[in-house]
């Protein structure tokens, strides 16, 4: 097994967290430069009755809030899942420095998939991309979510 870093480590405690609460288990955190979190969030779209409470959403809002600016750019992103592209989109105008994403998401996801968000002529920034870190448990703790819904 691969050693994760620490922040991804708690993002996916985000995301054990959301499932017990019945979410889709995504978290995310983020962190300055100096590695410290400046925040962290478990998706709450059932919770809070918001199609757009999504994890990567609810820490921007967290950190813009705690930083007092609507601009990230001296952080990073570690979320468990490749972003939608409505989160693709706040990542983008949030200026993040990078975005590090678990597993991959064929379907929903804008990053690697579907729109590509960051790869468009319109897309103003583009953070720095890792994907991978944590996949493995990242896919595995989503499917058991799915499987035990179905």
């Amino acid at each position: 097994m691969k050693l994760l870093p620490a922040h991804m480590k708690t993002a996916l405690e985000e995301a054990r967290a959301a499932a017990r609460r019945g979410e889709v288990p995504v978290g995310a955190v983020i962190a300055d430069l100096r590695g410290r979190v400046v925040a962290r969030a478990g998706n709450r779209t059932l919770e809070l009755h918001d199609p757009t409470a999504h994890a990567e959403l609810l820490a921007i809002r967290a950190a813009c809030e705690k930083l007092g600016s609507e601009r990230l750019t001296d952080c990073d992103l570690f979320v468990t899942l490749e972003p939608c592209a409505m989160c693709a989109a706040a990542i983008s105008f949030a200026r993040f420095r990078r975005l590090y994403y678990a597993a991959g998401d064929p379907k929903m996801g804008a990053v690697a998939h579907g729109p590509r968000f960051f790869a468009q002529p319109t897309c103003h920034h583009a953070p720095e991309i890792y994907d991978g870190l944590g996949g493995e448990e990242a896919g595995a703790l989503l499917k058991s979510f799915f499987a035990a819904r179905r």
